[in-house]
């Protein structure tokens, strides 16, 4: 019942040449992306690794979660049993688990045991998964069912060369068997209760074919994993490792010097992270199912997208090495491996795909690479972006609008203008607090609210300019930098140091992308400051106003998951109206965009149903009277969204103004 080492161990030194050239052919590519700093605060890094990879905190913030923590522990566990296999390959009768202290052994060949019985029940659930209710259409691949069935065999012929071997052990000892068998299941309950079936004339035929389909199924999955999807296992790890520590989701600045190459254009541009994300990805399709344009049939999908990098990647790899062109453009339509353009604008920036991501991938910043390529080089983008960004340019707001006019929401108001020695805050009103109709009433309720509590604050009046927001998440980065610059000047020449702000965008801008050039500000969003002046006292409601009736609070995408404000705003509505709002089906971490991130306020939606009308939908779910924002983008996407599905009664308010109500009124 020996393997003969003469056989096996060429087959096991071909299959690990094999696995040593995959793996070689595939990570040697990474060293083509750009440098990036990713070994800072190597004691944090190496505690969220343990806590993401090995602990698998994001897979199991999902149901199915739990069957691949199953699979991946119980391989870690099998590590053991098949060094031993692999050994005793080599080395017949030498090596054997057997021969540990008995102490020492019982408990190691249990887990064995219990881990090979857990990892075939996994496997089967992902096989009827993939077949009943895959996680995305395209999982139902034969790569997938492939993988799975090598699985299967590994445990299903694990259980069949433990099983002989206790047998044989039983028949050699001419012990009672029904003794001999209960002994054996306190350490093997699986292949125990196996042994106990199998007939004595063939265990020597039996352990033969157990033992080389287990040697055929581990040779082949050695061979086949650095050319697969599944080389995740080698470089998800690694991934988490070097994942990108806190938020926001913010984007290295671009020197614009002569010569300068601007986004990406070329595989090898991108950063090594970037391309060791391409190999990372599991294609579970978590990202595919949270992404607002892929949902609403848009041609974006952050898999895709992440797939295509890696296939292009793969293609190029050898001419790129040798410093040629390559061959498979990036951009462009000609199918795998290259990102359309139509995918590329469809982004909101959301960071949905980053949050609901296990091994951390960074899908949104690769795609905004992309477009300050088309941007910035080839002064390719779509048409109605052209007024947006001359706009910017010449009258730094949106609408060309000018500057002016930016003192008119508060014409009615008595509003001093921010002085370095005397004012605490500048309340940066930002554009559409500063010229959109509706968003002027969202100011006046803030600065009422201001005076209400004494807060000490001024405006830069028509000296505001944009924060570049937009600009910059649609790929513009030269005005943005252009923008940064001018803001920077006017904060240290004011002697800002504290900054208000109605609007998410502003805010993380302000806040997070302003410190890439060398700016620190104490930005405070009004949900936070709002809520905080009504616990200091500051702020009295005199009664909680019902007048809203049934609330519903939308999460904006740059106030929560690019920034984790989420109960602030929450808290704001329940002090305001007497009860928490209502939830939608999707909120906090896995909100949904209202589709105006990224850019795409300024943009049409030509492809699929429109994300507002997705999300205002999902409200009206919950029968609200008011749905409540924190966001000028949402307040103007949730308008629009109930006046195409004739919501009549249904109103909209922003939580400032839901705190007016209470406090003014």
């Amino acid at each position: 019942m020996t393997p003969n080492p003469l056989i096996f161990t060429p087959l096991l030194l071909a299959s690990l040449a094999v696995f040593a050239w995959g793996c070689w052919r595939r990570l040697s590519l990474i060293s083509l992306g750009k440098p990036e700093d990713r070994f800072d605060r190597l004691g944090t890094r190496f505690g969220e690794m343990l806590l993401y990879a090995f602990g698998q905190k994001r897979v199991l913030a999902k149901p199915f979660g739990i069957n691949h923590f199953i699979i991946f522990w119980s391989f870690l566990i099998l590590i053991v049993a098949n060094t031993e296999f692999i050994l005793n390959g080599i080395f017949p009768r030498t090596v054997k688990l057997i021969k540990l202290p008995f102490e020492l052994y019982v408990p190691l060949a249990f887990m064995i045991d219990i881990a090979s019985l857990l990892a075939l029940a996994a496997v089967m659930v992902a096989v009827v998964r993939r077949i009943a209710a895959p996680p995305y259409p395209e999982a139902r691949t034969p790569e997938a069912f492939f993988i799975l069935g090598l699985i299967a065999t590994l445990m299903l012929a694990s259980f069949g060369l433990n099983a002989s071997e206790l047998a044989g052990y039983m028949f050699r000892s001419n012990s009672d068997p029904a003794s001999f068998l209960a002994t054996a299941q306190k350490m093997m309950p699986v292949s125990a209760q196996l042994a106990g079936l199998l007939p004595q004339a063939h265990l020597g035929a039996i352990h033969a074919v157990a033992w080389w389909a287990h040697a055929l199924a581990l040779l082949a999955f050695i061979c086949y994993l650095p050319h697969s999807k599944h080389m995740h296992i080698l470089t998800a790890i690694p991934n988490c490792f070097f994942r990108r520590l806190g938020k926001p989701n913010t984007i290295p600045r671009e020197e614009f010097r002569i010569g300068n190459t601007f986004g990406v254009s070329e595989v090898d541009r991108y950063t090594w992270k970037d391309l060791l994300d391409s190999f990372s990805c599991t294609e579970c399709g978590r990202c595919q199912k949270v992404c607002p344009a892929s949902i609403t049939g848009k041609p974006l999908n952050p898999r895709a997208v992440v797939h295509d990098i890696k296939v292009n990647l793969l293609e190029n790899g050898r001419l790129l090495k040798k410093g040629l062109p390559p061959e498979t453009p990036l951009i462009g339509d000609q199918g795998e491996g290259s990102v359309s353009e139509e995918a590329i604008w469809g982004c909101t920036t959301c960071g949905a795909c980053m949050e609901a991501c296990p091994v951390f991938i960074e899908q949104m910043p690769k795609i905004i690479e992309l477009r300050r390529h088309l941007v910035e080089t080839e002064a390719r983008f779509p048409e109605e972006l052209l007024n947006l960004f001359e706009n910017m340019e010449s009258r730094s707001n949106p609408w060309g609008i000018a500057p002016s006019e930016r003192t008119k929401w508060c014409s009615q108001l008595e509003v001093r203008p921010f002085d370095r020695d005397t004012t605490e805050y500048l309340f940066y009103v930002g554009c559409a607090g500063s010229f959109d109709s509706r968003s002027k009433h969202v100011s006046v309720a803030l600065a009422q609210l201001l005076d209400r509590a004494g807060i000490s604050w001024g405006i830069l009046g028509k000296d505001e300019k944009c924060c570049g927001d937009s600009v910059r998440r649609l790929g513009n980065e030269y005005v943005f930098d252009r923008m940064a610059r001018e803001n920077v000047e006017v904060f240290r020449e004011r002697g800002v140091k504290k900054i208000i702000t109605q609007c998410p965008h502003c805010f993380s801008t302000l806040k997070n992308d302003y410190r890439q050039y060398g700016l620190e500000l104490d930005v405070i969003h009004h949900s936070e400051l709002l809520r905080d002046l009504v616990k200091d006292g500051r702020l009295v409601l005199d009664k909680a106003t019902g007048e809203l009736g049934t609330t519903v609070f939308h999460d904006s995408c740059y106030l929560g998951r690019h920034n984790d404000i989420y109960e602030a705003p929450r808290q704001m509505i329940e002090m305001a109206t007497g009860a928490a709002p209502a939830e939608m089906g999707r909120n906090r971490g896995n909100g949904f965009c209202c589709g105006a991130g990224g850019g795409r306020m300024w943009m049409e939606e030509h492809t699929g149903e429109r994300i507002n009308l997705t999300r205002v939908k999902e409200a009206l779910e919950e029968k609200p009277d008011t749905i409540c924002v924190a966001c000028p983008y949402c307040l103007t996407m949730f308008e629009d969204g109930l006046k195409d599905v004739n919501a009549e009664g249904v109103r909209v308010r922003d939580v400032a103004e839901v705190m007016a109500e209470a406090v003014l009124h």
